[in-house]
């Protein structure tokens, strides 16, 4: 779907460096999109990985691809967050880094949006965050340290319109970083990433055509969406310990669309 400019990988690509050696990591939304760019970009990188999604024959796929671990569960149901992060960590052998990349987006003004379509969306992207954390955080302190990089939305600085539900939620996501990463110090950093628009089905289903993806991209500095690649070596920084000084932060990789 990428926009504008031509895009291609850095030439020649980073070589992994085994930044993540060691590491026991639980990727949320795992199985597509950033997530699993994440988890693909992670186990490269020396970690240890559990998938988690609601899709689970494609969470197992992006597991088996990359040596890691897959685990069911829709984070809107506490019960189902329970087991699949206690299956995780004990697959791993412990738990020190969460990766919340799960989210829905569904698009519609105030006067379109229903009060159950609003809700929805804030379970699954907020309370659903929020459920992981908790389920996450007892077995994070045990650890002698350990992150959580929580991925929010450029539209939680500066919303459009029609993005009412997605919006609230993903600004939602911003203020409990920032309050998470008060309460779980010193032994937990916290901090969150703003994508911008990425290439990942979520944000194909939203804007099909050519001409949407064309205006859709005229709105960044860069001229064209990212690539869900890019937002993982964003997440790679946080998650390392090239971030050890660094949390409660808000991290737009947006192509400049914040400030275009």
């Amino acid at each position: 779907m990428t926009s504008g400019i031509d895009w291609a990988p850095p030439n020649p690509a980073p070589a992994p460096a085994d930044r993540l050696a060691g590491r026991r990591v639980l990727i949320t939304g795992g199985a597509s999109g950033i997530g699993a760019a994440t988890a693909r970009l992670f186990a490269a990188e020396g970690a240890k990985v559990a998938v988690l999604d609601r899709q689970e024959a494609a969470a197992r796929a992006v597991a088996d691809e990359i040596g890691g671990v897959a685990v069911a569960a829709d984070v809107g149901d506490w019960d189902q967050v329970q087991a699949a992060v206690s299956k995780a960590a004990a697959a791993l052998g412990g738990l020190d880094g969460l990766v919340n990349a799960a989210g829905i987006l569904l698009v519609g003004t105030l006067l379109d949006t229903d009060v159950a379509t609003f809700r929805k969306v804030v379970d699954i992207n907020l309370t659903g965050l929020f459920a992981v954390c908790k389920a996450a955080a007892p077995l994070l302190l045990q650890a002698p340290q350990a992150s959580i990089v929580n991925i929010a939305s450029g539209v939680a600085i500066l919303p459009f319109v029609g993005q009412g539900a997605y919006a609230a939620s993903k600004g939602g996501v911003l203020t409990l970083t920032r309050v998470l990463a008060r309460e779980l110090a010193p032994k937990v950093r916290v901090n969150s990433v703003c994508p911008g628009a990425v290439d990942t089905p979520m944000i194909q289903a939203v804007h099909r055509s050519n001409s949407q993806q064309a205006e859709l991209a005229a709105r960044y500095a860069l001229k064209r969406t990212g690539q869900p690649e890019e937002l993982a070596q964003a997440i790679l920084f946080l998650t390392s310990a090239a971030s050890s000084f660094v949390t409660g932060i808000t991290l737009p990789v947006d192509g400049g669309r914040t400030f275009h």
